[in-house]
């Protein structure tokens, strides 16, 4: 008997202990305004969550529609040829600003294209800042971009266009 109450007392101070671990509810304040009574939570907010960290693809989708509002003109929507007449990548290197610090054709097979697409780069300064893409010792960042260009010179961006 006198270990059945050594067993007992200890399975009381168990869950004593037990029910001291749980958070107590956060403490609410009541009050009166006309006739409702308005219950508030009283207590820390939490923090607002950060913005989600900004991918290269989505980057490079925001700088394409960029370079087609500033060249509106000289581009076209909609579906593409089944044969593209040229086709022309760009690499483009932006500083954190977003000021264009150098910009070269990659590939293309017309000089024609290539000087649509650079001059339509060059309009299109300064682009979107990269927030969140360079590394803490870099200055700048690089990436590609590629024009699909119709037999009027007019062009898409690879970044927005759709499937061929």
């Amino acid at each position: 008997m006198n270990i059945s109450l050594r067993s007992k007392a200890l399975l009381a101070t168990l869950l004593a202990l037990l029910a001291g671990c749980a958070s107590p509810p956060p403490p609410v304040s009541v009050e009166e305004r006309g006739t409702v009574a308005i219950e508030t939570v009283s207590g820390p907010t939490p923090a607002p969550s950060p913005p989600p960290s900004l991918t290269l693809d989505a980057y490079k989708a925001h700088v394409a529609r960029h370079i087609l509002e500033r060249n509106a003109d000289r581009s076209f929507r909609g579906r593409l040829p089944p044969m593209l007449p040229a086709i022309v990548v760009v690499s483009i290197t932006v500083d954190r600003d977003g000021q264009l610090t150098d910009v070269r054709v990659q590939r293309s097979r017309d000089p024609d294209a290539s000087r649509v697409a650079l001059a339509s780069m060059l309009r299109s300064g300064p682009l979107p800042r990269p927030h969140g893409l360079l590394a803490a010792n870099s200055s700048a960042i690089t990436f590609s971009e590629t024009f699909l260009f119709d037999r009027d010179y007019r062009f898409q961006l690879r970044s927005l266009a759709g499937p061929q």
